[in-house]
């Protein structure tokens, strides 16, 4: 998958993803999934069982309550007692604070991050667009240190090629000088490209698996192994 990325100089308009594009997210909430998974261990349920109603949670549960890290502790909470009604109800106390805990740890900035911004920002208008719990999400920007290379922020309650037309709309970009730049194929990419911008895939290790989508075999679609690839093209 490539495209033809400005080489001359041209200024673009790069709109960048935050969560396990800028810093680290799903690593948190995949841990945590790991040590429920060890108490539900205790009740006989295996991961794959779990795993695949705790998706089944989420899903219900977005379109209602939104992203972000209450909505995954409802959803966990949920999950367990389902799986485990037996249980001890203080392990559903435990579980949710555990969830919630997520919340205090520490900002992990992915490597050549903020070194990558800063070059950019001298030759491009860089915006970050991200989705999730407006609040969660502002304070993570807050917290990163990263908020001073973007001329805006935008932060969505869903990404899809709905939303980037409307941003395109507001900020009156033009689609051929836009690019979207994210880990997640279902709402960085195929949506991006889908709304007529170009995009830019970095994959990332452990993208939440509701993300995953296959992205778009797409003559707009450039696709780096690492975030400071960036600088080769842009």
């Amino acid at each position: 998958m490539t495209s033809d990325a400005p080489r001359d100089g041209e200024s673009q308009n790069l709109l960048i993803d935050a969560d396990d594009t800028l810093w680290e997210n799903n690593i948190f909430f995949e841990r945590v999934i790991v040590q429920v998974q060890a108490m539900l261990h205790t009740f006989g349920v295996g991961p794959r069982c779990f795993r695949e109603q705790l998706n089944e949670a989420e899903r219900e549960h977005i379109p209602v309550h939104g992203y972000g890290t209450v909505n995954f502790a409802r959803s966990l909470v949920r999950t367990f007692n389902l799986l485990a009604p037996s249980a001890d109800p203080s392990l559903s106390s435990a579980i949710k604070d555990l969830a919630l805990g997520i919340m205090k740890e520490p900002m992990q900035i992915l490597d050549g991050v903020p070194e990558t911004l800063a070059r950019l920002a001298e030759r491009h208008a860089l915006f970050l667009v991200t989705k999730g719990h407006a609040e969660e999400q502002a304070r993570k920007i807050e917290a990163s240190g990263l908020r001073r290379y973007f001329r805006d922020v935008e932060i969505l309650e869903e990404k899809d090629a709905g939303a980037f037309r409307r941003l395109l709309e507001k900020h009156a970009w033009d689609p051929v000088t836009t690019w979207m730049i994210g880990n997640s194929p279902r709402s960085d990419i195929n949506p991006a490209l889908l709304a007529g911008l170009r995009a830019v895939y970095i994959p990332h290790p452990h993208t939440w698996v509701l993300e995953h989508e296959e992205p778009r075999r797409h003559p707009q679609l450039l696709e780096l192994k690492r975030f400071s690839d960036l600088l080769l093209h842009f």
